[in-house]
């Protein structure tokens, strides 16, 4: 009987798709949800290897007026978008490798956050195949569907993204 790997039991790899990724040499933006923040980071492999050439959390949103009362929604379809938004500013801005996207252990739904974040790269300029019927509605990345419309501050972060 074969012992499965520890991460595999954790849930935290899928050892497959990896190899897969790995032998494709392409860089690789990885995209990853916490309880907390949606953290992305732009990885090159090199036997094996993962070198992080970029890495952005939703946290960096707060430098662009990310207001105080939705602190608590740093992992939201917004905070996705323009995580992803900003990352695609620095791939380009750094004139690095067009990646593919690496969801991990995600389940990936179309219209849920980690296709806002697919949506903020393919918007920042980065070559990426997504089809547009899989992302989420300008309601939903823009906010209106949170507590308190959001839509306005969310307009305003974006430009100061896009400004950067």
């Amino acid at each position: 009987m074969r012992i499965s790997k520890r991460r595999r039991t954790e849930g935290k790899t899928d050892y497959a798709k990896r190899i897969k990724l790995l032998k494709s040499e392409t860089p690789r933006v990885i995209f990853r949800k916490t309880n907390k923040y949606i953290i992305s980071e732009y990885v090159t492999s090199r036997a094996a290897q993962d070198k992080i050439e970029i890495g952005i959390t939703s946290k960096k949103l707060m430098e662009f007026g990310w207001p105080k009362d939705f602190e608590g929604s740093l992992k939201s379809v917004p905070a996705s978008y323009l995580t992803g938004l900003l990352i695609g500013k620095e791939i380009v801005k750094n004139k690095l490798k067009t990646p593919i996207v690496d969801f991990g252990m995600t389940r990936v739904i179309s219209g849920n956050k980690a296709f806002a974040f697919v949506k903020g790269l393919v918007d920042a300029g980065v070559k990426i195949n997504g089809a547009e019927k899989n992302f989420p509605d300008e309601e939903r990345i823009s906010g209106k569907n949170m507590k308190k419309d959001f839509s306005k501050t969310f307009k305003e972060i974006k430009l100061k993204i896009e400004k950067q």
